[in-house]
């Protein structure tokens, strides 16, 4: 998509906030941008910072692992970005003023990929796109229809991490079940 390029060149200009001074390379999305679904993180770590990628680190590998048991395609069925495009220091949690630094970034992501379905995942992705400070834990798994759209939140692969089990009610099993959902409301508007 030639907008999306334009995009990226941008975003790889840009100097809006301190984080372009520390950043090896703007990461701002990869998967289809036909999709009807989009997954949206917090910033990119260390790994997406040196491969421009998004979820390419450990973090990245636990997301793959979900999204193919959840029968998503992570190429075709779903376009895959954050809320931050560059790496904020010592993968620290962005900054308020350095979200609203990049809102505009996030914001045409959304107008062109077009996404009817949108996974936030993780509080700060969940803070930026609907404001809601509440608990990931609460609201998890609960589609918010907004502008069109439908945003379920859920946790973060990074968190994620800290838990091995899957055994029904731990969070990487709540999870799938949460990727699970997308998948069968993504199949039944046929996408």
């Amino acid at each position: 998509m030639k907008a999306l390029d334009a995009l990226n060149s941008q975003c790889a200009a840009c100097r809006r906030c301190d984080l372009a001074h520390h950043r090896q390379k703007a990461v701002v999305g990869r998967g289809n941008p036909g999709s009807d679904l989009m997954l949206i993180g917090e910033a990119p770590g260390a790994d997406e910072d040196s491969l421009g990628l998004p979820f390419v680190g450990r973090s990245g590998r636990l997301l793959s692992a979900l999204l193919k048991e959840a029968e998503l395609d992570e190429d075709q069925d779903l376009y895959i970005c954050n809320v931050i495009k560059c790496r904020p220091p010592n993968n620290r949690k962005p900054t308020l003023e350095e979200i609203r630094q990049c809102r505009p970034w996030l914001e045409e992501q959304l107008e062109l990929v077009n996404p009817s379905l949108v996974l936030m995942a993780g509080a700060t992705a969940l803070k930026a796109l609907l404001g809601i400070k509440s608990g990931i834990s609460k609201l998890r798994g609960q589609w918010h229809e907004q502008e069109g759209r439908a945003f379920m939140p859920v946790f973060h692969p990074s968190y994620l991490l800290r838990f091995q089990s899957r055994e029904a009610g731990s969070p990487q099993a709540l999870t799938l079940q949460d990727l699970q959902e997308a998948k069968r409301r993504l199949s039944a508007q046929g996408g």
